[in-house]
């Protein structure tokens, strides 16, 4: 495959929640290897497109198309968009009580090999790839016993994401303002797992609001998404001219 193979194309899409329309025509498109950033001030539909593209039900899409690895990815259901390469760190992880953090992984990842046509990962094969993981992003091997995000800080909240990305290995993954709330050792370790996960075959989506994670996570194309469309789309420099003169410059 191409390192430049076209992963996402965005075209004319709008969409919104309850009636109101959010976003009101976004064109973006991704390539295999490229990290993006998309930077925008409150309520100019950030999460909305991440939750678009995720699937979640409750946002309607009402024009455009959204085309991932050749496929209709609105067709798609949540659970079919996640066995094909898409992970979405979320803003606020949900609490699941009941759950162990290694129960849950062995379902989602059993789930994703049995959609590719592969057998469920044996017991020792799995635990030896979730100490592996779990070294990687930092966690103590006692989380692998907690109910997932129960009790979590912010901080382990986000790991524990970058966590089961790392498990999951997905080809685009959506981090929606996954800075939120972290200070900088967290931000540091959350940041390290995106950048040593990146390979040229894989694309990474950086939702926020601010330069700081983008010091640690550095993107090849900035976009500026304002009042439901791309208004300005440049390189780095654009995450400089906006620390210094606010959206209101773009």
């Amino acid at each position: 495959m191409e390192m430049n193979e076209i992963l996402l194309e965005i075209k004319g899409l709008k969409a919104g929640i309850e009636g109101k329309e959010i976003l009101k025509g976004v064109d973006l498109t991704i390539r295999k290897g490229e990290i993006h950033a998309i930077m925008g001030p409150n309520g100019a539909g950030k999460s909305t497109l991440s939750a678009v593209l995720a699937g979640r039900e409750n946002f309607r899409v009402t024009e455009g198309s959204v085309t991932f690895l050749g496929q209709d990815l609105l067709k798609m259901s949540p659970e079919e968009r996640s066995w094909a390469g898409i992970f979405l760190s979320f803003q606020y992880p949900v609490e699941i009580p009941g759950v162990s953090i290694t129960n849950f992984m062995k379902t989602a990842v059993n789930a994703h090999r049995k959609a590719k046509g592969l057998d469920a990962l044996k017991a020792g094969d799995f635990l030896r790839l979730m100490k592996e993981k779990m070294a990687f992003v930092q966690m103590k091997p006692e989380f692998s016993k907690r109910e997932v995000n129960v009790g979590f800080s912010g901080g382990e909240k986000k790991r524990n994401e970058i966590f089961q990305m790392a498990m999951l290995g997905p080809v685009l993954s959506i981090l929606d303002e996954t800075d939120s709330g972290l200070d900088v050792d967290a931000l540091r370790i959350v940041a390290h797992g995106v950048n040593a996960l990146h390979t040229s075959e894989k694309s990474v989506i950086v939702i926020t609001h601010y330069q700081r994670l983008l010091d640690y996570i550095v993107p090849d194309v900035v976009h500026v998404l304002k009042d439901g469309r791309i208004v300005r789309t440049a390189g780095r420099e654009l995450v400089a001219q906006i620390e210094s003169d606010g959206y209101d410059s773009i």
